[in-house]
């Protein structure tokens, strides 16, 4: 799994070290960094559902370690606007995302996952204790979401790709609901 998730950056690399990004590179690394990212997101999400409704209870084993790679993309993705593009003008940044919405949600989804990101750890857990870790990593659900917004805010005229995104996200949203319901009701 490791190797398939860093499989879409050493493709990017390859094309970038040919030469081969298109007219706009650094956009072109930007599209493809935040949709890996965006992949690996709702993999993460996936893998409960996957255990509560299919039984497979060799997906919660991957949630982890698809969640820091997700973070891993993202942050690569944020690395490349605020290198490459901005050239590190920190003024220019901060303009963007108080003035452009789709930066602004997809920068509130990036410090969301920080905090995520960090607390993954057994360790994290104990600190914390297992209720308000839990209660922390739900804010999963709300960056997933704005990551979400953050794809259809950014395509200029077919919305196809983002109305995917959206639909699976909701059915995996919905089938938490399921479980939330299910797991309640008088037996």
């Amino acid at each position: 799994m490791f190797a398939g998730a860093l499989a879409p950056l050493g493709l990017l690399l390859a094309r970038a070290t040919r030469g081969s990004l298109g007219a706009n590179p650094i956009a072109e690394a930007l599209n493809e960094l935040g949709l890996t990212a965006l992949v690996l997101l709702i993999a993460s999400l996936a893998c409960t559902p996957a255990r509560e409704i299919l039984g497979w209870t060799w997906a919660i084993g991957l949630r982890r370690m698809l969640g820091l790679l997700a973070f891993f993309y993202v942050s690569l993705h944020f690395a490349t606007y605020l290198g490459l593009d901005q050239g590190l003008r920190f003024a220019a940044v901060f303009a963007d995302v108080t003035k452009r919405k789709f930066i602004f949600v997809g920068f509130t989804a990036f410090v969301l996952l920080a905090p995520l990101a960090a607390t993954s750890t057994a360790a994290s857990i104990q600190r914390l204790g297992f209720p308000r870790w839990k209660r922390l990593h739900r804010l999963v659900y709300v960056a997933a979401t704005l990551g979400v917004v953050h794809f259809f805010l950014r395509v200029k005229k077919d919305m196809s790709e983002p109305k995917v995104y959206a639909a699976v996200l909701a059915l995996l949203l919905l089938a938490r609901v399921y479980v939330y319901w299910r797991d309640r009701r008088p037996r």
